[in-house]
């Protein structure tokens, strides 16, 4: 169920808002980009943990790699 809130515009980005989005497709246009920024943002996150991870982890050779993925594809 959509949700009115009030938030702050820059005046520029307000103004370039009215000028290129009709008046009935603004809450449309800005509810697509805040769920990109919001899966970039999320993306962004995940990048870390696995940063993070692979700094925890000890290496794994290529070929023990590929035999864990076939005898998870043989279940």
């Amino acid at each position: 169920m959509p949700t009115k809130v009030n938030i702050v515009l820059d005046d520029d980005v307000k103004a370039e808002l009215d000028q290129l989005v009709e008046s009935g497709l603004r809450s449309r246009v800005i509810n697509q980009a805040l769920r990109r920024e919001i899966l970039f943002l999320r993306r962004q996150q995940a990048i870390v943990q696995m940063d993070d991870l692979r700094k925890r982890s000890r290496p794994i050779a290529a070929d023990a790699i590929v035999a864990q993925v076939r005898r998870d594809r043989g279940r």
